[in-house]
């Protein structure tokens, strides 16, 4: 009988876990990033805002263009600190005799974050200048202070604003080719928003589409996409429970409608005026699973939507323009808006 070869212990991890090609300015500031949120975090679950404000880099509005933009801030209703930064592209960039409206709600998990954080006001700008789009930013009120539904509740009450407050935006702003978009927490809100207006109506505005970068979406569940990728910068496992928490009512889980758009508390969207939607998935993002099932529930609800992948992108990598598929992404986003504009009468 022949002997048995002993097993030799492999020097490498088995099936090491992959990781995304990120340039090192990228990796420093999603570092940054991270460090801050967690260090704002507190375990009794409030925020630490004199220190998060204190890193929080800000970006004052400029009425003068800069790069062909220009931007200014308007107040929706002081008492809560609800406000827009409104950017505005120059006659020489936009070129056009009308522009469509796009709505942004910022990402950060309803915690963090507005839209004078420096990484927000470029990338409005940037989308103000490229697509061309009057571009309004909202300043909703974030959680623990604020929770659900409050941000849902400031988002749809600056779509009312803007009905009853035209003037505020330039002459040449068409509020019948209105887009709401946002990023991670801002693309939940989105649609939320989206659902509401679509239930209550509007008499001006009429939203046409929907930008839904990287949906911040959860469940009760821990999904393939959460486990693999259980360590990743900014929406680690950790981190995401901690927010819902933090946002959510109290006694809910994460299968609160809110937080489960497509899960057993849905809504029904099926009768429902729900604009066509444009979902944006990064390979490297724990909340892929969650943002496919979004896709795959709009269409079951039988509305038009499209799912593009970013299959070595981690989350919020839009944000950061020494990646070209930042640049990428923003054109796929004037596309979008420019196709269901030349749509629209």
């Amino acid at each position: 009988m022949a002997a048995k070869t002993p097993k030799t212990k492999s020097s490498e991890p088995p099936n090491p876990k992959p990781k995304p090609f990120l340039p090192w300015k990228t990796r420093i500031s999603l570092s940054f990033l991270s460090t801050i949120s967690d260090a704002a975090r507190r375990s009794n679950g409030t925020v630490n805002r004199r220190l998060m404000n204190f890193l929080d880099r800000k970006a004052s509005p400029n009425q003068t263009p800069v790069n062909g933009v220009s931007s200014k801030d308007v107040t929706v209703d002081a008492t809560r600190n609800l406000w827009f930064r409104l950017f505005t592209p120059s006659a020489a960039a936009a070129a056009v005799s009308t522009l469509p409206v796009v709505v942004f709600f910022h990402g950060g998990g309803y915690a963090f974050l507005s839209p004078d954080s420096y990484a927000y006001d470029a990338v409005c700008r940037r989308f103000c200048r490229r697509v061309p789009a009057v571009v309004v930013s909202v300043n909703y009120r974030l959680t623990p202070e604020h929770r659900y539904p409050s941000q849902y509740d400031d988002g749809e009450d600056v779509l009312k604003f803007l009905e009853e407050n035209r003037a505020v935006l330039p002459e040449n702003a068409d509020l019948s080719k209105c887009f709401l978009a946002g990023d991670s927490a801002g693309a939940n809100l989105a649609h939320h928003v989206a659902v509401r207006v679509a239930k209550s109506g509007l008499r001006e505005i009429r939203v046409v589409g929907l930008v839904s970068i990287q949906p911040w979406f959860g469940g009760e569940e821990r999904t393939a996409a959460e486990v693999r990728l259980k360590g990743a910068p900014l929406v680690s496992v950790e981190r995401t429970d901690w927010l819902w928490k933090a946002f959510l009512p109290d006694g809910s889980d994460r299968d609160h409608g809110a937080a489960n758009v497509s899960g057993p508390n849905s809504e029904d969207l099926s009768g429902l005026d729900y604009p066509e939607t444009l979902v944006f998935v990064g390979g490297f993002d724990p909340l892929q699973d969650w943002q496919k099932r979004y896709y795959e529930w709009l269409k079951n609800s039988g509305k038009e939507a499209q799912l593009i992948e970013y299959p070595t992108m981690i989350h919020a990598f839009y944000v950061f323009p020494d990646l070209p598929e930042s640049s990428q992404l923003i054109s796929q986003v004037k596309d979008f808006i420019k196709r269901i504009s030349d749509l629209k009468p």
